[in-house]
């Protein structure tokens, strides 16, 4: 009966120290997951990218993160904002930006933002994939010919002909 009280009081404790929402940058991540795959919740961090940071910051990656100390998370907050230090080029997602030339690796909001420049670019511009994002249709060659419908119904009402056809009957009559 007592290790049931002792494993009980630790588990409260636990839950006590429990961050149940940790915030890096300008995201919130869920403190009950584990470091890896709470960091895959982030705008422009995947699986891979998560592992690289967790490496970087020399945490470990299945341990919950809202049980890390505040200098664990400091340490994954620095790895996550010195991306660009260390992933190799072909691992950023803003490989040579247009304005700039720079191989950076965005986060979060600021990913949001780059992305949302470069389609209103691409639609001021006229290119072919920024007249698709004004026009709304499919920019990346998908089929549109019986897909991507927005309005009106689809397939047939056969009520609606039901009716039409019953009226049409009485009329001859």
């Amino acid at each position: 009966m007592s290790t049931n009280n002792t494993q009980d009081d630790a588990a409260e404790e636990e839950d006590d120290d429990l961050q149940y929402f940790v915030r890096i940058g300008t995201t919130d991540l869920d403190g009950t997951k584990a470091v890896e795959r709470s960091l895959t919740d982030m705008k422009g961090i995947g699986k891979r990218t998560a592992r690289i940071i967790t490496d970087v910051a020399s945490v470990d990656r299945h341990a919950t993160f809202g049980l890390l100390e505040e200098d664990e998370i400091d340490s994954i907050t620095d790895a996550v904002e010195n991306l660009d230090d260390h992933i190799p080029g072909w691992m950023t997602n803003r490989r040579e930006d247009f304005f700039s030339g720079d191989t950076d690796h965005k986060t979060g909001a600021d990913l949001e933002e780059k992305r949302r420049h470069d389609v209103n670019r691409m639609k001021m511009i006229d290119s072919y994939k920024g007249v698709r994002h004004k026009r709304g249709q499919k920019v990346r060659g998908q089929r549109t010919k019986s897909t991507g419908r927005t309005e009106g119904t689809i397939g047939v009402n056969v009520e609606a002909i039901k009716e039409e056809a019953a009226e049409a009957a009485e009329e001859e009559e």
